[in-house]
């Protein structure tokens, strides 16, 4: 585990999507996985201003979805998908068929599942994979609670990420459940990157780090990976002891 700590979100972000190209910049066609949210945003607006100014080529990209709220999908205002095409995937012109995103409005979500981690396997696997943490200490939709060994799978949503999930809504959701990549899909990925910004992280990013490693705390779970680097500002890491 690496941890980078930075006086601002702005050079988090930078100093993040920097890892990032370096990561994919070292295969030809390389697998990505985003995740939607707050802390990984800064990281995706410096990837589209490399592709804007012609020092970054995500053509050749290929993209698999990490989670996305059930009974939605990219048509939803609010979904992760919708807040990712706008903020990423369609900036940095990553062709569609290159995509592999739950659709959470389909009536098998199992069905789902199957269809990404095939996806995954037939790429030969996830080469990074852009984290952010819940304030529970969840990653993607993989709730406290969730078993370590886990694969894509429908979950359950937490009452606090149903709280918080209301943020990227214009009106009041019901957000009682979600699909997303399970932790040990995620645990085979070659990289993770992890990023967790502002004060009102900063005692789960100290759980996280520096508690107990547990399944009551999924992003603890990440610390057994060999390439997890964690990227912080000074507010989010302003519970750390070092």
């Amino acid at each position: 585990m690496r941890t980078f700590i930075s006086d601002s979100y702005e050079k988090m972000s930078r100093e993040a999507a920097n890892a990032v190209v370096q990561i994919m910049g070292s295969r030809q066609q390389p697998l990505i996985c985003p995740a939607s949210g707050d802390s990984p945003a800064g990281l995706y607006r410096d990837l589209v201003a490399k592709v804007r100014g012609k020092e970054l080529d995500a053509s050749s990209w290929f993209v698999v979805g990490l989670d996305e709220w059930a009974g939605m999908n990219g048509g939803d205002e609010g979904s992760c998908r919708y807040h990712l095409n706008h903020q990423f995937l369609g900036p940095a012109h990553i062709a569609t068929e290159k995509i592999c995103f739950f659709d959470g409005r389909v009536a098998d979500l199992n069905a789902e599942c199957e269809l990404t981690e095939r996806f995954i396997r037939e790429r030969g696997g996830i080469d990074v994979a852009i984290l952010g943490l819940g304030m529970n200490g969840h990653i993607g939709m993989n709730e406290p609670g969730t078993p370590a060994h886990t694969r894509s799978h429908i979950a359950q949503l937490d009452p606090m990420t149903q709280q918080v999930g209301q943020k990227y809504f214009k009106t009041e959701r019901k957000l009682s459940g979600g699909i997303t990549l399970g932790l040990d899909t995620l645990m085979e990925s070659r990289n993770l990157i992890l990023l967790i910004s502002g004060k009102h992280k900063a005692d789960i990013a100290h759980r996280v780090i520096e508690g107990i490693i547990s399944e009551q705390v999924p992003g603890t779970l990440l610390r057994s990976h060999p390439q997890l680097s964690i990227y912080l500002d000074k507010d989010a890491a302003s519970k750390l002891s070092a």
